[in-house]
């Protein structure tokens, strides 16, 4: 299971709903959701993005977060893309509610749950 702040994940859905797009859920450098279509740094990066708990490469260990992220996620690179009106997301988007993401060998599973204590 990794878990997703809220706090994190709402700028991600907003930029998503404000330019008719999908949101991406990516495992590639670190686990994130980010905008189909957004705001780019002047690097070309995308601006915002909404890492796991612990698979952020910019502020956990290489070995930790590559671990946590292989452990849950598999060892493949992949992106998948879902809907920003589905409820869920809609969920997240009007409340103070964290994100679950489980996965299994053939599917992905989300849900809101309440914020734990890291958010």
């Amino acid at each position: 299971m990794l878990r997703f702040k809220g706090a994190d994940l709402r700028p991600v859905l907003a930029e998503a709903v404000a330019n008719t797009c999908r949101v991406a859920f990516v495992k590639d450098h670190g686990v994130y959701f980010l905008s189909e279509r957004g705001e780019r740094t002047p690097d070309g990066r995308q601006k915002l993005l909404a890492y796991a708990v612990g698979c952020n490469p910019h502020v956990d260990a290489f070995d930790d977060w590559w671990e946590l992220a292989r452990r849950e996620l598999g060892g493949d690179d992949f992106v998948e893309y879902f809907g920003v009106r589905e409820g869920v997301f809609q969920r997240i988007l009007g409340s103070e509610d964290d994100l679950e993401l489980f996965a299994t060998a053939t599917h992905l599973s989300i849900q809101p749950v309440a914020p734990g204590p890291r958010s």
